[in-house]
């Protein structure tokens, strides 16, 4: 999101600019002062001074321990960025802000380059990315050194308008509010469209062997508004491109058309009296009309692609009820704050993240999370801003507000992943930057190649103008965003959250999935899993377990008292219950002092096992903890309980898909052999290796990723998968997990639901192939379009109905991936 400017630390004197003040001691030089992080004492200061007096063309250095800042002058931006890393180098940090923009006026991916390169001509712009199909712009600068209005002012001189980006509900409206205007809608393109029917009728009524003909006085007043006030936004964008020494669409289409129209005037004005000369005004007039409707037609098509945004950015209320003083009052939602008790009435969307106190209802999350069932809510239980509350009333205490609540944190990943290029967008990005010059040459060579050979100037010209015209840069620009918005649009409405575009491309081309197992493959909740009594009565055994652990808050215990609640089973009140350090709980139920623990409290004291140490043998195998209940008087052996860690009920598929699209699946765990090994049985995984310690899993998956043909992929939810997750190529996260697991990770998943794997490595499959299929068309138009023009075989009016739709067509087909659903339970090759 933006940085507004009051967290930026520029100089005192006037803020920085590309050329801010000189330096007093070296002309030419620049003051600047970069925050530092990590400096702790005195040393680290003399360390990151002798770091930037080693930099060419920094001067002046002094670094102050105290408000952490570097205080340096720069002869160039080259020279200021080459401080920053100097500092890195030396093991600190320059904090780095991210600052969005709207763009304005952007038409193609000639217009992309253009502003990305006025931005990184910034000193302290360490990149920039230019989204066309979101207009939008993301620049990470050095904190401290450039502000949106510095970034703003440079796209203005590039001949774009830009504004900061306030928020994401008017970052996901701004387009919209630009769409509004009159001369975006269709009404412009009605009324050009009105004005060049009568020039092209004439045309169409030759082809039935009617001539008709317009007095060319009459064409020119019907074209003339056409070229000069419908087509007046490409005069005006090629004007800012020819002044910024750069090309666009636009300019190849101001020059295609207006040479057609000046080519008519001059014939009108050379004609013999009487005679009717061969006049171009429908070819100028219907080109203009038709771009301007391929343009509108793309508008419209780039706002479904942003649906996803918006709709998520729809589900935050305006409102909140908020009980203060014992009364409940609505207040804007942006007043509510951490630990407000909140009111959420059957039917309303809960408007903040919060924890239930009162009440029981179920919950629609789908929006957020993909699930499609209704959610259970009882007291103790999270409540997720965005959610639809049904049946019941609930009072919640508020937990998160603003950018910290669940759908805030989404919007801002989706945000992310919509904003970032994908690595196979430099390509394009490089073509681009070339292929207007290229375009304006091939275009002059026409003419001349036709005019001198052929001594028609008036058919040279046409040809030129049809070279000019086809050649349209907006569907390169277009190919890879539009499907990239579509693609993590359609993931997100799946529960499917992906972090950035390189995560995206990189995910179809996965070959191991390597799994953690507690809290991933399994609930992570332990539950009893096998009662074993000595006397045979199980539901006396559970009685005296239950009545032991009633008060405790261990997970083993909840898993008991929880089967007993299932049960309908009623533990007395146990008495002197304590713990033993390290073994065990004790107690006395129903007068009879009782020890529950490990097989080293049974051996401690000398307990007989009996019968029952078969099975204990036998469930430890299967990697079940077992515990033994024990009279403390007699020291004899009452009973044993197992637990186990449940598998998740979509784990079985999600193995399964995988394997069916040739994925080798792997289990990295901590856990001992035997719960690995029965874990692995149960899923059919490929691999399983037991017993690795957390800090060992980043090089299990380093090893698996050693051969250098293998692309890997990890699935975990907590801390301890951080690691591993980040030395992934691509690193996917539980949303059921800790933060910083999701942090490191390139995709989230909202559900843990493990059979989203596979749909996420769909939707990243999908989503490549139609910018594939995307870059081909882009491509296809002009290599065949552009010989066609030079060949005289292409009319300007065809050139300009196929430029109109090479746009529009790429972005149709980004939007096919709408129709994209996850398929859990289904083989995964039939999601792609």
């Amino acid at each position: 999101m933006s940085t507004p400017a009051s967290s930026l630390s520029p100089v005192p004197n006037p803020a920085p600019d590309p050329a801010p003040n000189a330096a007093r001691n070296v002309p030419g030089a620049a003051e600047w002062r970069l925050p530092v992080d990590g400096m702790t004492c005195a040393s680290c200061v003399g360390r990151v001074e002798r770091a930037l007096a080693k930099v060419p063309g920094v001067h002046d250095v002094a670094v102050n321990l105290a408000t952490e800042q570097a205080t340096l002058h720069a002869e160039s931006g080259a020279a200021l960025a080459a401080a920053a890393q100097a500092v890195t180098d030396a093991g600190y940090d320059v904090p780095r802000d991210e600052i969005e923009l709207d763009i304005a006026d952007m038409t193609c991916a000639s217009c992309v380059g253009r502003v990305e390169r006025a931005l990184r001509a910034i000193p302290g712009v360490q990149d920039a990315q230019v989204n066309l199909a979101t207009e939008r712009a993301t620049v990470t600068v050095l904190r401290g050194t450039a502000d949106a209005t510095v970034l703003a002012a440079a796209v203005t001189r590039a001949g774009y308008g830009a504004k900061p980006v306030v928020d994401a509900a008017a970052a996901a409206s701004g387009t919209a509010a630009r769409q509004a205007d009159f001369w975006s809608g269709p009404w412009p393109v009605a009324i050009s469209a009105a004005l060049s029917l009568p020039l092209v009728a004439p045309m169409v009524l030759e082809w039935f062997g009617i001539h008709a003909m317009l007095p060319g006085w009459l064409q020119w007043l019907l074209a003339t508004p056409v070229q000069f006030v419908f087509g007046w936004r490409f005069y005006k964008a090629g004007y800012k491109a020819v002044r910024a020494r750069a090309g666009n669409m636009d300019l190849l289409v101001a020059l295609g058309t207006s040479a057609a129209y000046a080519l008519s005037i001059w014939q009108m004005f050379d004609a013999e009296p009487g005679a009717m000369p061969h006049l171009y005004f429908e070819s100028a007039a219907v080109v203009i009309t038709l771009v301007r409707l391929g343009k509108w037609l793309e508008v419209r098509a780039k706002r479904q692609t942003a649906d996803a945004i918006r709709a998520l950015a729809a589900l935050r209320p305006d409102t909140a009820r908020v009980v203060r003083n014992g009364v409940e009052q609505a207040v804007p939602l942006a007043d509510v704050r951490v630990g407000d008790e909140i009111v959420v009435r059957p039917g309303e969307r809960i408007p903040v993240d919060a924890e239930v106190v009162t009440g029981n209802s179920h919950a629609d999350e789908s929006m957020l999370t993909g699930e499609s069932l209704p959610v259970p809510k009882q007291p103790g239980d999270r409540l997720t801003g965005g959610a639809i509350n049904f049946e019941g009333l609930l009072v919640a205490r508020t937990v998160a507000v603003g950018a910290e609540t669940v759908l805030a944190r989404i919007i801002r990943m989706v945000e992310h992943a919509q904003a970032a290029k994908a690595p196979i967008q430099r390509m394009v990005d490089q073509v681009s930057a070339v292929f207007v010059p290229v375009v304006l040459g091939i275009a002059l060579a026409t003419l001349l190649g036709w005019g001198v050979m052929g001594g028609d100037w008036s058919q040279a010209l046409l040809n030129a103008v049809a070279v000019l015209v086809i050649a349209c840069p907006c569907a390169l620009g277009l190919a890879t965003p539009t499907a990239i918005m579509a693609g993590t649009g359609a993931g997100a409405r799946a529960g499917i959250l992906i972090k950035d575009a390189e995560a995206l491309e990189v995910a179809h081309r996965v070959s191991i999935v390597a799994f953690d197992k507690t809290g991933t493959l399994t609930v992570g909740k332990p539950e009893v899993v096998a009662l074993h009594a000595a006397d045979g009565d199980d539901n006396a055994l559970l009685e005296k377990l239950a009545a032991l652990q009633a008060g405790s808050e261990h997970p083993l215990a909840r898993a008991v008292v929880t089967l007993a609640g299932e049960r309908a089973i009623t533990a007395p009140l146990a008495a002197d219950v304590r713990a033993l350090p390290g073994r065990g709980i004790a107690g006395v139920v129903a007068g009879q002092a009782l020890q529950l623990g490990s097989e080293g409290l049974r051996a401690s004291l000398n307990a007989d096992a009996g019968a029952l140490q078969a099975d204990a043998e036998r469930l430890r195998g299967e990697g079940r903890t077992v515990s033994w209940l024990i009279d403390a008087t007699t020291h004899s052996v009452l009973g044993l309980v197992a637990f186990g860690d449940a598998l998740k009920p979509g784990a079985v598929a999600a193995i399964a898909r995988l394997r069916e699209a040739g994925i080798r699946t792997v289990m990295l765990t901590g856990d001992s052999a035997g719960a690995a090994a029965r874990v692995a049985s149960v899923l059919g995984l490929d691999d399983v290796q037991a017993e690795v310690l957390p800090e060992d899993k980043a090089a299990r998956v380093m090893a698996l990723r050693a051969d250098g043909k293998a692309v890997v992929a990890m699935v975990g939810d907590g801390i301890n998968d951080a690691p591993a997750l980040a030395a992934a190529d691509v690193g996917i996260a539980m949303s059921t997990g800790t933060d910083v697991a999701m942090h490191a990770a390139g995709i989230t998943l909202m559900r843990g639901d493990p059979a989203l794997v596979a749909d996420a490595l769909a939707v990243s499959h999908r989503t490549v192939r139609k910018i594939r299929q995307n870059l081909f068309w882009a491509f296809i138009y002009n290599v065949i379009g552009i010989p066609l023009a030079v060949a005289g075989l292409l009319n300007p009016v065809v050139a300009g109905a196929a430029m109109a739709f090479s746009s529009v067509s790429v972005v149709s087909n980004a939007l096919l991936l709408r129709r994209w659903h996850p398929l859990a339970g289904k083989p995964a090759k039939e999601s792609r």
